[in-house]
């Protein structure tokens, strides 16, 4: 199963953007999601934003994702 998980561009340089993860940052590849633009959202998977989403599709999302983290203990991971 494959997972993306959902960033908010803060910059860009060329193809690079730098994202923040709700307050842990990274940078993905934007190559495949053109016309994206700081501010917006879009969902990460191994290292490539996939797809641009909407701000509450990616809150919503994230919640979720929070939620399933409370859902494991220590020996699941």
């Amino acid at each position: 199963m494959c997972l993306a998980i959902p960033g908010k561009i803060v910059s860009i340089e060329g193809n690079t953007a730098r994202l923040d993860y709700n307050g842990v940052t990274g940078e993905a590849d934007i190559s495949l999601v053109p016309g994206v633009v700081v501010g917006d959202y879009v969902l990460v998977h191994a290292g490539f934003a996939i797809e641009e989403v909407e701000t509450e599709d990616a809150l919503e999302i994230g919640l979720i994702l929070g939620e399933m983290e409370g859902l494991l203990g220590d020996d699941d991971l």
